[in-house]
């Protein structure tokens, strides 16, 4: 590996739904890293070490039992890099990427999982490698946002919908009549927000 091999994640945002928290973790156990992780209320903080580094990934809970993966990061190790490039195009994420190299650095510019543009930063200079054309003005990039929250928020919500079925489905099966009514109550809540959104 590179010993200079160095990114740093700014701006980093990224949703997720627990189970794929615990995705993650098997993924990067299965990748060979050594992990710990911890809980309060707010945060879920999984350190991976990579070498004699630990790098620290802070999961926000979010008011409707999600998580956000947000900060600043630097990693030091290639593998880790592109396993977290890979998590930013899979859930659609927004960030600032800082690649150092030979005195020179890229950025790059992502904003839902796509990158918009790419900037290489030699000294003083700057030369713009790639902007996705048009380059989109402050409005469209509002409605842009807009619409894809809006999606993000539906994709969340089926999310919520799959947990209230599964916890429906075990009341159920516990014979549970008052846990299974609190559940279909929250169903039907969640399906009214679901018409709307889809609406």
């Amino acid at each position: 590996m590179n010993k200079s091999y160095e990114v740093e994640y700014c701006n980093l945002e990224l949703r997720f739904h627990r189970r794929h928290i615990q995705n993650l973790i098997k993924d990067l156990i299965r990748e060979g890293y050594s992990l710990y992780w911890s809980e309060d209320e707010s945060f879920f903080i999984l350190s991976v070490r990579t070498g004699r580094k630990l790098v620290k990934l802070r999961f926000q809970q979010t008011r409707s039992g999600n998580y956000k993966m947000t900060g600043d990061y630097i990693i030091k190790d290639a593998k880790l890099a592109e396993w977290l490039e890979k998590l930013i195009g899979d859930t659609r994420g927004h960030a600032v990427v800082k690649r150092f190299k030979d005195q020179q650095m890229t950025v790059e510019n992502i904003l839902f999982g796509e990158v918009i543009r790419l900037v290489e930063v030699s000294g003083f200079k700057q030369r713009v490698i790639f902007q996705k054309e048009p380059a989109p003005t402050a409005e469209e990039m509002e409605e842009m946002f807009l619409s894809r929250e809006g999606e993000e928020r539906l994709m969340l919500l089926r999310m919520e919908i799959d947990d209230e079925l599964e916890r429906l489905h075990a009341a159920i099966q516990m014979d549970n009549v008052e846990k299974a009514d609190i559940c279909r109550e929250a169903l039907k809540r969640l399906s009214g927000h679901m018409l709307m959104l889809e609406g």
